[in-house]
């Protein structure tokens, strides 16, 4: 009487262009997380690769200790690191963190 009935309302089809719509936001967070985060992650152990296969011998380096020493020796993975004057030690190739400029040791 002072309530009318209420009834339920057909639902539209669904459109393929729906679909495709809604994937667009989830595409673009991938894209933008590519762009931010994994292109430069990549980029960095690219140019790290690249200093640990030019290691020579003489090269001033820091490893990831914070040790610094000069190459006396180098191996396939392992290089010879001089801490001091007759002092020696080994380490691996990967724990080379930085090479530093000539001179810089004293």
């Amino acid at each position: 009487m002072f309530i009318s009935n209420a009834y339920a309302q057909a639902a539209p089809a669904a459109s393929p262009e729906s679909g495709l719509l809604g994937m667009l936001p989830l595409v673009l967070m991938f894209v933008v997380l590519y762009f931010v985060m994994i292109r430069p992650q990549m980029k960095r152990q690219k140019e790290a690769k690249a200093m640990i296969e030019a290691l020579a011998k003489g090269d001033e380096v820091v490893t990831a200790g914070g040790v610094i020493g000069k190459i006396s020796k180098l191996g396939d993975n392992f290089i010879h690191l001089e801490v001091a004057e007759g002092v020696e030690i080994q380490i691996q190739r990967g724990a080379v963190t930085q090479v530093l400029p000539k001179g810089s040791l004293k």
